[in-house]
């Protein structure tokens, strides 16, 4: 069965994050539960890891924060997708945060269907492939 990792990046500081990562952490999860419905019958097993960044290397790069990786690329480069920023809160501070831009919107929590349609793409790139003759 071909592997297909997701991995979420989040802030953690003093066992907090702020409440886009917790959006998106659900978000993850819920897309995770559907992309293994899915793609476990057509051979490709999807794994979910969750990291925690610092406070340092968040203040370094706010951008890993919130950050979605499926099978080695970024979400957004699967959906063609751009990142931005916008100001965050509690355990941010007034830094400015990741967003998502798709189609001409704009999201501070990854969307569930986003993640669904990136890791579907992913899958079928990868179940391509894996298929191909030598």
């Amino acid at each position: 069965m071909k592997s297909l990792p997701i991995v979420w990046r989040r802030l953690v500081f003093e066992g907090e994050t702020c409440p886009r990562c917790a959006g998106t952490g659900d978000t993850v999860e819920r897309a995770y539960r559907r992309l293994r419905e899915q793609l476990i019958p057509l051979g490709v097993e999807p794994t979910l890891e969750t990291r925690e960044i610092d406070q340092a290397t968040f203040k370094a790069d706010p951008s890993q924060s919130n950050r979605v990786w499926i099978a080695g690329k970024p979400v957004e480069d699967w959906l063609n997708a751009t990142v931005g920023s916008s100001r965050c809160c509690s355990v941010c501070g007034d830094d400015e945060c990741r967003t998502l831009e798709v189609d001409g919107a704009s999201y501070d929590v990854v969307p569930e269907d986003l993640i669904v349609r990136a890791g579907l793409i992913a899958a079928l790139t990868i179940k391509a492939r894996h298929d191909d003759p030598p």
